[in-house]
């Protein structure tokens, strides 16, 4: 079941229409055409709602994807670095997120900082595919991570602001 902030946030990104990953060289450059339009839209989206918590890019294949997300709490920004790769079998298959710097910070984690999203968004992701993408994930998968493991993890003092821990020094 899918409440309504989750169906209107998934309403407003664009679906993908080429069922392709990167070894189909010939469908691959139109998906990824696609995955960009689909991310600006949502990142366009963000801004506008005054929501903007991401910045990403992609190597020049589309097949490595990093950049920054963030959480503000209390009037400060917290930022993460953040990765993936796009699985062989993409776009049935989801990306697996890390923010390495967690990695071993929380029990919603796998090795390397991959994200814990077995539960909630891998069914969403199968469901859907092969009209999801990155910013599906993204939107659907580390957002809602983001938005309820940092501030368990700010509250637990396992993650402080990089201001609070030259003060501490």
């Amino acid at each position: 079941m899918v409440d309504a902030a989750t169906k209107k946030t998934l309403a407003a990104i664009p679906l993908l229409k080429t069922k392709a990953g990167p070894r189909d060289k010939e469908e691959w450059p139109q998906r990824l055409k696609e995955e960009v339009t689909s991310l600006i839209k949502y990142i366009q989206n963000n801004k506008e709602a005054d929501n903007d918590w991401l910045r990403i890019q992609s190597n020049k294949d589309g097949t490595r994807w990093f950049g920054k997300c963030w959480y503000v709490q209390d009037y400060k920004k917290y930022e993460f670095e953040l990765e993936f790769d796009i699985p062989v079998t993409y776009p049935m298959t989801a990306p697996e997120i890390a923010i390495p710097s967690l990695d071993g910070k929380t029990a919603k984690m796998y090795r390397g900082g991959k994200i814990c999203l077995t539960e909630h968004f891998k069914p969403l992701w199968s469901r859907n595919a092969p009209k999801f993408g990155v910013a599906h994930a993204l939107a659907l998968g580390l957002g809602p991570w983001v938005a309820v493991e940092i501030p368990d993890l700010i509250k637990r003092g396992i993650v402080v602001h990089k201001d609070d821990k030259s003060e501490d020094s």
